[in-house]
């Protein structure tokens, strides 16, 4: 059993325990790390928090397992940040990429109806300040391939129904790369880059329901 898989069985049981109806984070690394149960019990937040990410997930092994890392939970809003892993591939075009995304939220759609989906922007990286063994990949997932992923995630988001948000402001320095500061090897954050974007995670994690009985933004 990979590490993946273990996750997965740890998730599968934790769900068994799990309150519907709640919060629920899903994504591969850059949200696995994000510790917003941890963030939100600390600041005694009105609102339960399941991060169900999966570092190395791209946007097929996600779809794989919806069942887990979501619907089980069958949750009243989501977050997701799923395919920086797809970018990360030279062999993987964003174009395939954004067909799994859009049928990971079609399968959502239909089995949870009034779901509120939030697509997350990807955040930047900073190829500077990476390691030199994260370098190759940084030279494929470069920030302008990032951005024009986000691009599509965008219309994705327009195109279904859902919302676009970009919280990452506060993790860009002043030539858009993740601040050399926040990151632990040029990709990834360290856990004080994610309290700077916490409160803006909270701002749309605990703000009213914008969905009523359709599939249209209020």
């Amino acid at each position: 059993m990979n590490d993946k898989q273990r996750k997965l069985e740890r998730y599968r049981e934790l769900n068994r325990d799990a309150k519907k109806g709640q919060i629920v984070c899903a994504g591969s690394s850059l949200m696995e790390m994000f510790p917003v149960e941890k963030f939100a019990a600390e600041a005694g937040e009105p609102v339960i928090v399941y991060n169900r990410g999966i570092g190395g997930f791209v946007t097929s092994e996600l779809l794989d397992a919806l069942d887990i890392c979501i619907l089980d939970l069958e949750p009243s809003r989501l977050f997701i940040n799923i395919g920086t892993n797809d970018l990360s591939d030279a062999q993987i075009p964003i174009s395939r990429m954004m067909r799994n995304y859009e049928e990971i939220l079609e399968r959502t759609r239909q089995a949870l109806p009034e779901i509120e989906i939030y697509l997350m922007a990807y955040y930047p990286v900073n190829y500077e300040a990476a390691a030199e063994e994260m370098k190759p990949c940084l030279r494929i997932r470069t920030n302008e391939k990032i951005n024009a992923a986000n691009q599509e995630v965008q219309k994705l988001a327009e195109r279904c129904g859902y919302r676009y948000i970009d919280i990452g402001d506060a993790l860009r320095d002043e030539r858009g790369r993740l601040k050399a500061e926040y990151t632990i090897e040029g990709m990834h954050i360290k856990e004080e880059g994610y309290r700077e974007i916490f409160p803006e995670f909270m701002k749309y994690a605990a703000e009213p329901g914008w969905r009523s009985g359709s599939d249209k933004i209020l």
